[in-house]
């Protein structure tokens, strides 16, 4: 990493106060740039990534809000300006969550929307608002998809492959109609470890026949997605548009 590449730069980093996210905020403040931390209930996680950060000499706001409802969006906005004078260079739409595993025969309509709208709906709410603090000097947004969007995802996981699939191809949308002076990309995370996703959601049974199953034979973890991150927002991406890059040891390959 070139140290202090990212010097000035103000980023937003929604769901930051945990797993992926904290890991991609903490990432974003020691290449150089003043952090927008967002969290949803996570308040302890959210002030001790700000803690670190501000340790590092760099600029960092916690902000909570609820990214499925347009005011709370729109407070999380207006507190990022006054924090950033209303400039916004990098965009992590990270915040997203499987809930509950659930097959689609037993589902309810009520856990399909909640899936679709944590996934989907608050990257279009956040995006849509970065748009314009982003159109006069452009910006850098990346989507954290995921492995379940590309294979369907595991069982009890098809409303959130599905939600991470439109995610996928909102990223593509959205990088033509903000071409040419915004980029908009993904980064597809396989099986990262150290997240509580995975401590929710998975069995050790789960998890040793997935490594058993990766290439690279180990789990990732949330700094591997961190340098994907990384090389899209830095100057090193400033070429890409509308891609996917695939974090997961080879499980995928395309």
């Amino acid at each position: 990493m070139t140290k202090n590449n990212l010097t000035g730069k103000k980023a937003l980093v929604t769901g930051g106060a945990s797993g992926i996210g904290r890991e991609i905020a903490l990432g974003l403040a020691e290449a150089g740039a003043d952090v927008a931390v967002h969290y949803g209930s996570n308040k302890t996680g959210a002030e001790e990534v700000k803690e670190k950060i501000t340790n590092m000499g760099r600029e960092c706001v916690t902000i909570q809000a609820d990214v499925l409802k347009t005011d709370e969006v729109d407070q999380l906005f207006t507190a990022m300006r006054e924090e950033f004078s209303s400039k916004l260079d990098i965009l992590i739409n990270n915040a997203g969550n499987l809930v509950k595993r659930s097959s689609i025969e037993d589902m309810s309509e009520e856990l399909w929307h909640q899936v679709m709208d944590l996934n989907v709906t608050s990257a279009f709410l956040v995006s849509q608002r970065t748009i314009p603090m982003m159109k006069e000097n452009g910006g850098k947004m990346v989507n954290i998809t995921s492995l379940a969007a590309q294979n369907g995802g595991g069982p009890g996981a098809c409303a959130y492959a599905a939600s991470k699939g439109a995610l996928m191809t909102f990223t593509k949308g959205l990088a033509k109609e903000l071409a040419p002076h915004i980029t908009v990309n993904n980064v597809s995370p396989g099986f990262i470890g150290e997240t509580a996703f995975h401590d929710t959601f998975t069995s050790d049974e789960g998890r040793k026949n997935t490594v058993n199953s990766t290439p690279l034979k180990r789990e990732g973890t949330p700094k591997d997605v961190f340098g994907a991150v990384y090389y899209l927002v830095s100057e090193y991406g400033d070429f890409v548009t509308g891609e996917t890059i695939e974090v997961n040891g080879g499980v995928l390959m395309r």
